[in-house]
């Protein structure tokens, strides 16, 4: 199954997102900021990005504006994980280059459904 990196810099988000994922088949990595979301994304291509967009330092969306930049990388979907559900912030994040939006906190129910209509979306690009 496919590569998911979920960047996230709260564990307990990590872990349930980790499980749920997994638990649907999904290979699973994760970072907690953008130095090791990075380190991830250079050492194994992944499929698609969760990315929250409040991370300390350097944050989801200028790490995602980061990524999109690079042409060896801008192919990969990154979806926005966010507590960020207010009107116009779907607007922000895809406005930063996110190719989807997921609210936080997350529906244990559908989370793995929505991500995988995420990567279906992208693999018929």
């Amino acid at each position: 199954m496919a590569l998911i990196l979920v960047v996230d810099d709260t564990p307990a988000n990590l872990r349930l997102a980790e499980f749920l994922l997994v638990r649907a088949g999904f290979d699973v990595r994760t970072a907690q900021d953008a130095a090791d979301a990075w380190a991830q994304i250079e050492a194994a291509r992944p499929a698609l990005v969760l990315m929250d967009l409040q991370l300390p330092g350097v944050d989801g969306f200028t790490l995602t504006g980061q990524i999109k930049a690079r042409p060896d990388l801008h192919w990969i979907p990154i979806i926005a994980m966010t507590a960020y559900a207010m009107a116009g912030d779907e607007a922000r994040a895809r406005e930063a280059g996110c190719d989807g939006y997921i609210p936080k906190p997350i529906d244990p129910t559908t989370f793995a459904g929505l991500v995988s209509a995420h990567l279906a979306k992208t693999a018929t690009r």
